[in-house]
C-alpha cells in the first residue's frame, strides 16, 4: 500500500501536491464551521429555519456572482493573486459573521461573505488545470476528492466538539486557519497562469469580462452544463432534503443521517484512487452517463425502501456514481476551455452547483410539503435519466475529438 502511494506521489508534480496540501488545510478550516452554520443562525439570532434558509440562499446567489467576477479576474491578473485575496478577505468577512448580533445586518453581510468566499474558486480549479496535462487531470481531480472527503471527516468532528463549548471560537479558528493557508500559499506556490504569446497584446479588463460571451456561445459546453444541472438538482437533495425526509417520513433521527454521510465520505476515501485509475482509459462522456445512472438508481431507491440498511445501500450506490462523475466532470470542464480562458470557463462551470443549490431546496420543499414525499425521489430518478441521455448524446457528438479522448494507459500503470 505504501509503495502504491509512493508511486502515485511521484506521478504528479511537486506543485500539484503543494496545492493539495494547502487546499486540505483550508478545507478543514471551512468544515469546522459551515456544517454548523444553520445551528448558529437559528440559536444566536433566535429565528427559524425559514430565515436561516434565506441567509443560506443569499450565500448561494452571491457566491454565483463571486464566481463570475473571480473567473474573469483569474484570467486577467493570474491565479495566485486572486487566491491570496480570497483567503485574506474571506477570513475577515467570516470573523465579522461571528461578531454581528442583528439578523438584518447578517442578511446584508451574507452578500459580502458569499461573494468573497467563492471569488477564488475558479482560480483554484484553473490552477490545477494549468499544472496538470490533460491526461492527468481526471486522476488529479480524483485525488482532490479524496482530500476533500478526508477534511469532511476531520473538520465537523472537531467543530462539533468546539461548538458545544464556544460557538464563536469556531469563527476565530476558521480565520486563523485561512490566514495560515494564505502564508503557506504565498511562500510555497508560484503563479501558474500561462504567459501570453510573444507580441500578443494584453487583454483589457473589459475584454476579459466580454469573454464570457464566447463561453456562453459554446453550444457544446452549454449542453454539458445543462445535463450537469439536471443531475445537480437531484444530487443536492442528499445534503438538503434527505435529512428532513428521513426524519419526518421514516423516523430516522439526525444521528442516522449523519452516519449515512460518514459512510459516503469513508467510501470515497477508501475507493476513489482505485476507481479513478480504473476509469481513466474510458470515454469521459460515457463515464458521466454511466455515473448518472448510479444516481438514478440510488436516489430512486429512497422513494421505495423503508429499512435503514437499504438507505445505507442507496447512499453507497450514489457514492459509487459520485466517484465516477466528480473527477470526470471537472476534467471535462477544464478540457473544454482554451488555456487563456480557463478561469472564465471554470466560473461558468460553477453554475452546475450554484443553480441547483439555489433552487433545489425550495423546489423540494414544495413537493415535501404539498404532495407525497416519495414523489421527490421519483422525479429525481427521472431527471437523472434525462441527464444520462444528455451525456450519452454528447459522447456521440464530441467523443471523437482529441481533447475528450480517453487517457492512454501506460504499461504497468494499474499494477
Amino acid at each position: 500500500m505504501i509503495s502504491r502511494f509512493q508511486k502515485i506521489y511521484h506521478e504528479f508534480p511537486r506543485k500539484f501536491w503543494l496545492v493539495v496540501l494547502v487546499g486540505f488545510v483550508d478545507r478543514v478550516g471551512g468544515t469546522l464551521l459551515f456544517p454548523f452554520l444553520s445551528l448558529y443562525i437559528t440559536g444566536h439570532f433566535n429565528v427559524g429555519m425559514t430565515q436561516a434558509g434565506l441567509v443560506l440562499g443569499i450565500f448561494s446567489i452571491s457566491s454565483l456572482a463571486g464566481n463570475v467576477v473571480g473567473g474573469a479576474l483569474a484570467d486577467h491578473f493570474g491565479r495566485r493573486k486572486l487566491i491570496l485575496f480570497g483567503l485574506v478577505f474571506s477570513a475577515l468577512s467570516t470573523l465579522s459573521l461571528g461578531l454581528v448580533n442583528q439578523f438584518s445586518v447578517l442578511v446584508l453581510l451574507a452578500v459580502v461573505i458569499g461573494l468573497l468566499s467563492d471569488v477564488a474558486g475558479p482560480a483554484h480549479q484553473a490552477m490545477i488545470a494549468d499544472i496538470l496535462p490533460e491526461h492527468k487531470r481526471q486522476e488529479g481531480f480524483g485525488i482532490l476528492r479524496v482530500v476533500a472527503n478526508l477534511a469532511w471527516i476531520i473538520g465537523p468532528t472537531i467543530g462539533g466538539f468546539i461548538a458545544d463549548r464556544n460557538f464563536f471560537l469556531l469563527f476565530v479558528i476558521d480565520v486563523v486557519i485561512s490566514l495560515i493557508v494564505a502564508v503557506m500559499f504565498y511562500f510555497l506556490i508560484a503563479e501558474t497562469k500561462p504567459e501570453p504569446k510573444a507580441g500578443e497584446p494584453r487583454e483589457s479588463m473589459l475584454a476579459t469580462f466580454k469573454g464570457y460571451g464566447a463561453v456562453l456561445r459554446d453550444g457544446a459546453y452549454m449542453a454539458f452544463l445543462l445535463a450537469g444541472i439536471l443531475m445537480g438538482l437531484v444530487y443536492q437533495q442528499m445534503y438538503n432534503s434527505l435529512s428532513v425526509y428521513l426524519r419526518d417520513v421514516h423516523g430516522i433521527q439526525p444521528q442516522g443521517y449523519g452516519f449515512l454521510m460518514t459512510a459516503s465520505a469513508i467510501t470515497v476515501i477508501l475507493f476513489q484512487f482505485w476507481v479513478t485509475r480504473k476509469i481513466k482509459s474510458k470515454a469521459p462522456f460515457l463515464l458521466m452517463a454511466f455515473g448518472t445512472l448510479f444516481y438514478m438508481l440510488g436516489f430512486s431507491m429512497f422513494g421505495f425502501v423503508t429499512a435503514y440498511w437499504l438507505f445505507v445501500s442507496a447512499v453507497v450506490i450514489i457514492t459509487m456514481g459520485e466517484m465516477i462523475i466528480m473527477p470526470s466532470m471537472q476534467a471535462l470542464a477544464a478540457n473544454f476551455a482554451p488555456a487563456e480562458m480557463r478561469g472564465r470557463y471554470m466560473a461558468v462551470f460553477s453554475l452546475m452547483w450554484t443553480l441547483p443549490a439555489t433552487i433545489g431546496p425550495g423546489a423540494a420543499g414544495v413537493i415535501l410539503d404539498n404532495y407525497n414525499p416519495n414523489l421527490l425521489w421519483y422525479v429525481g430518478g427521472g431527471l437523472c435519466a434525462v441527464s444520462a441521455l444528455g451525456f450519452y448524446f454528447l459522447h456521440l457528438r464530441l467523443g471523437s475529438q482529441a481533447r475528450f479522448a480517453p487517457t492512454v494507459v501506460e504499461a504497468g500503470a494499474d499494477d
